[in-house]
Parts: C-alpha cells; sequence; structure tokens
C-alpha cells in the first residue's frame, strides 16, 4: 500500500522516475559564463548558466552578476521566475509600479505573464540566481528597453 500511495504521489506532481539513475552534478564553470545580450541588456551582465531546463526540472538556471547601472530590458516569463539575491543591492519594478529595492538574502517570485525589469541599482552591483520556468519550450519573451527615466 505505502508503494502504492509513494507511487501516486510521484504522478501527481509530474515527475516521471525514469528521469535520472542517481544524483547529477553539474560542476561550478562547467558551462561557460557569458556577456548579456545588448537587446536584452542594458549596462554589463554577466550570465553563467547553471542548470539547464530539461523535461524533469522545467526550470533553467543561471547566476547573473549585473555592474552598478545594468539591469535587464523590460521582460515577461510565460511559467514565472524565481529570482535570489546573492549579493550587492538592486531593483526590480512591474509595470505600472514603483520599482522596488532587493538585497543580499531576499527571493522575488515574478508571477507568470508580468511585465517587468531587474538589475542592479546605480550605485552597487548585485548578482541573483534566476531559476526561469519554461512552457511550450520558451522561458522568458524580451520587450523594450527600460529608459534612463524609468530607471532613475
Amino acid at each position: 500500500m505505502k508503494k502504492v500511495l509513494a507511487a501516486a504521489a510521484i504522478g501527481a506532481t509530474g515527475v516521471v522516475s525514469a528521469q535520472a539513475d542517481g544524483i547529477e552534478i553539474h560542476l561550478n564553470g562547467s558551462t561557460p559564463a557569458m556577456l548579456g545580450a545588448a537587446d536584452n541588456f542594458s549596462g554589463r551582465a554577466v550570465i553563467s548558466p547553471l542548470y539547464p531546463a530539461t523535461e524533469f526540472t522545467r526550470a533553467s538556471t543561471g547566476l547573473v552578476n549585473f555592474a552598478s547601472g545594468a539591469r535587464t530590458v523590460w521582460h515577461t516569463h510565460p511559467a514565472g521566475q524565481l529570482l535570489i539575491v546573492t549579493t550587492g543591492q538592486g531593483w526590480v519594478q512591474e509595470d505600472g509600479k514603483d520599482k522596488r529595492t532587493i538585497n543580499t538574502g531576499d527571493v522575488v517570485w515574478i508571477p507568470a505573464g508580468v511585465k517587468h525589469w531587474h538589475g542592479a541599482t546605480a550605485t552597487s552591483p548585485m548578482a541573483h540566481i534566476a531559476v526561469s520556468y519554461m512552457q511550450d519550450g520558451k522561458n522568458v519573451d524580451w520587450l523594450e528597453p527600460v529608459s534612463d527615466e524609468q530607471y532613475r
């Protein structure tokens, strides 16, 4: 009976037991870091991919280091995004609302479809781990740049 309940619980979460034979470790630095594309970032942002989306994880994960003044363009996520601030101070802003300050240790949940941007403050660099959830093979829709007036 316990095995049946355990199997039902796994099935209810959508996780298939065939996903892996054991623990998988992606070594730090095993995927090269890259500069954020100029179409998607203002200023210097370095993206270090941590773990790719798979049919089992359904999310890609990366460490993004923003230099002071660097930020994303406006964008949305079809299945939401989780940010974990690892160092520094940054800003996040939802379209039509005031920007909000985020600091080391803060965790930010951005629901699916919410237009927003995030990045470092003008005077402090900021880094965060971004967990971007996939829907239909896509995790982000990039939009227009954040103007200097919007950023200030």
